[in-house]
């Protein structure tokens, strides 16, 4: 903790309580920035022609067997 954060008032102030694994504060913090993202039609253009690249590219072989693997829900 900070050292200029009263203890006292940590329970109070949501910010600052630690919420542990599946953190709402974070996820809420995660869905903004990702539909900020998406909504900027520049944005997503270049990350398109990015993906596109990657995919034309020597990677893309590597990226569409991940797919794949993806698709089979299977983690090995």
């Amino acid at each position: 903790m900070p050292q200029n954060i009263d203890p006292k008032n940590v329970k109070s102030d949501p910010e600052l309580q630690n919420e542990g694994e599946g953190s709402r504060s974070g996820a809420r913090r995660y869905d903004k920035g990702a539909e900020d993202a998406a909504k900027n039609p520049e944005r997503v253009k270049k990350a398109a022609e990015a993906a596109k690249k990657a995919l034309e590219g020597p990677e893309g072989e590597a990226l569409r067997k991940a797919e794949e693997q993806g698709k089979q829900h299977t983690h090995k």
